[in-house]
């Protein structure tokens, strides 16, 4: 029987590398309107047992790898020729030995538990979880988890603070906006307050903390409050990261129901990087790096450390609008094709040219079909 280790459907894009364990099915709130990844399922909390039976599991992935890395010469280490020969013997083979044996390629350090909010199990379950996997896999450096704010701000310091001694390191949290109205509209479920409860009590704890904001939240009634009042937010917490997640609503979600009904209307994609800019330049007095690592971002060179970096941060911004309307359409179309990933790749003629016979097209007949077509390639990145 080949190994099966259970996974669930999303991890952050900076866990890339990363062992995922699934603590929990789904998500406990699973109702904001933006949000399409656990429609129709429910959650479950699984058993210490089924999560210990998993960690085995990966151990002895890791280990039957480590074994044949031996006999091939490779003092221990895993090499994708090792991957190939044990996969070729047809005796252990699929998803779980191909997670393993990339986690161990890059080098066996860093582990995310799944799914939604980890933290509302049971704190000594949660303990003994953790504690598993820093005993079964000496060489783990870092444990992370996904975690709500309100599941944060009600539990108790001493519980966090066990946690943070077992051996859970850092926190990510979906922030999304810091204003009430915005909270209330995606019926996120959390108030502003809660959210600094909760930011706050983390960090106290000792945890590395990741917020998750998503420019574009408030549409185009409540741009300038989600940005100035989520920036307010993350004044009063000062997380370790701010990343940013354009918001981009999908298909089948509620939000997508609210755009259809006119009771939201989202903002494209200049007017999000506007909002961007507003919501950096209201950050102050905070020492966090933001982060721009999502595909969904126009602008993904955004990343520096704060305060310093924040001058640069808005530089790049005000380049973005320096651009004649021609040269920022040609950057949104090869962004969204995946050819660009910084305003210096504009300086490729080539690329550009093609670019631009591509919205030369459009321009011929239908403009409006451009954002139509922009927005399905979009869908393709969730």
């Amino acid at each position: 029987m080949k190994p099966s280790i259970e996974k669930g459907p999303i991890r952050p894009p900076s866990e890339a590398r990363s062992l995922l364990f699934r603590v929990t099915r789904n998500c406990p709130w699973n109702r904001c309107a933006f949000c399409h990844t656990y429609c129709g399922k429910r959650f479950e909390l699984r058993t210490v047992e089924e999560i210990r039976g998993d960690i085995r599991q990966a151990r002895d992935i890791a280990d039957r790898l480590a074994e044949l890395a031996r006999l091939e010469g490779n003092c221990g280490r895993v090499t994708q020729a090792v991957v190939d020969t044990l996969c070729a013997g047809g005796e252990f083979v699929g998803e779980s030995i191909q997670s393993v044996a990339a986690w161990l390629y890059y080098g066996g350090e860093t582990v995310f538990l799944q799914d939604a909010d980890s933290l509302v199990m049971r704190t000594c379950d949660l303990v003994e979880v953790i504690s598993c996997i820093r005993e079964t896999f000496p060489s783990v450096q870092q444990i992370t988890s996904y975690c709500r704010s309100r599941t944060a701000a009600r539990k108790s310091a001493t519980d966090l603070k066990s946690l943070h001694d077992a051996g859970l390191t850092r926190i990510h949290v979906g922030l999304e906006s810091g204003y009430d109205p915005v909270l209330q509209l995606m019926n996120k479920g959390v108030t502003a307050a809660e959210q600094v409860e909760g930011g706050r009590k983390l960090k106290a704890a000792g945890f590395s903390l990741c917020v998750y904001v998503m420019p574009g939240l408030g549409g185009s009634r409540w741009s300038k409050e989600h940005a100035e009042e989520t920036a307010g937010v993350i004044n009063l917490i000062n997380p370790d990261f701010v990343r940013l997640r354009s918001l981009h609503v999908v298909e089948g979600s509620a939000l997508s129901r609210m755009e259809q009904d006119g009771s939201f209307s989202p903002l494209g994609d200049e007017d999000v990087v506007r909002e961007i800019r507003r919501f950096i330049a209201c950050l102050n007095g905070i020492e966090t790096t933001v982060v721009s690592d999502h595909v969904l971002n126009l602008l993904e060179e955004l990343e520096g450390k704060l305060p310093e970096a924040k001058p640069r941060l808005l530089a790049i911004i005000d380049r973005f609008f320096a651009l004649s309307p021609e040269e920022r359409l040609v950057f949104r179309v090869g962004r969204r094709k995946g050819l660009y990933r910084r305003l210096d790749d504009l300086a490729d003629r080539q690329t550009f040219s093609w670019l631009k016979s591509i919205v030369d097209q459009y321009a011929g007949s239908d403009a409006d079909q451009l954002e139509q077509d922009l927005r399905k390639a979009m869908n393709g990145f969730i």
